[in-house]
């Protein structure tokens, strides 16, 4: 299982992924789920996926190799010399009908779930910060005021904190924090979801990452979060009235 959270503010973008893969109680692995592409001034995308992950590598591996083969040929459009970032997310879901088209019958004939999933946050010189969920159909839809943010994975446990935080006013600082203790709320509650954690931030208007980073088990402020949430939300509750007499 999987769990990824990307959210949009007026700010920026927040996109937190973990890295745990099960394929049955014997078979676990840590696989990056969250990978950046930029143009330093000009753009920063980055894709958060879930789902089947040869569906999903094989879509990165799309994208790679015609980023590629730009390099050569400057007609071959891409993710990062594309027009706008709706085109972003139309190049990635025509790779990703691309790959269920090829492989989904073949996978499920083996008994294994072929469906995938992948958010695509990012902002282009010229456009605003935009985050897309893209289905693994290819069609997509696209973040929006009243729904600020895209959960892929394991989402029920990380939701309730989002819910109460999050929209378009919230700081880049107060949404990073959200993001990392919906995190924490679904480590603790599904071992299926794992450490470490990939997070990247971009600011509005940057082009650029301003954090791009690993999060180990032993990092310190994730630890003081996860404390510190643990303890308000214990001292919230034992300020919340008796209703028995």
């Amino acid at each position: 299982m999987t769990y990824c959270v990307a959210v949009r503010v007026d700010q920026g973008l927040v996109m937190l992924s973990d890295t745990r893969t099960n394929a049955g109680m014997d078979n676990i692995a840590r696989f990056r789920k969250s990978f950046t592409y930029s143009v330093p001034g000009e753009r920063a995308i980055t894709l958060l996926c879930s789902g089947n992950l040869s569906i999903t590598q094989g879509v990165k591996a799309r994208l790679s190799k015609a980023i590629k083969d730009a390099k050569v040929d400057p007609d071959v459009e891409t993710i990062l010399n594309c027009d706008t970032m709706h085109r972003v997310a139309q190049i990635v879901g025509d790779n990703m009908r691309a790959m269920q088209a090829r492989y989904r019958e073949s996978i499920e004939m083996g008994g294994s779930g072929a469906s995938a999933s992948i958010m695509v946050a990012g902002q282009r010189k010229g456009g605003k910060p935009r985050l897309y969920l893209i289905y693994s159909a290819g069609n997509f839809i696209e973040a929006t005021e009243d729904t600020p943010f895209f959960q892929i994975g394991e989402h029920k446990y990380g939701k309730p904190i989002l819910d109460r935080i999050v929209s378009r006013e919230t700081t880049l600082e107060d949404a990073t924090k959200a993001v990392l203790v919906s995190m924490d709320s679904t480590l603790r509650s599904n071992l299926s979801v794992g450490m470490p954690l990939d997070l990247t931030v971009i600011p509005t208007d940057a082009f650029d990452f301003r954090v791009r980073t690993r999060i180990e088990a032993d990092n310190e402020e994730f630890a003081m979060i996860s404390h510190g949430w643990s303890t308000a939300l214990r001292r919230g509750f034992e300020d919340l009235p008796n209703v028995l007499d």
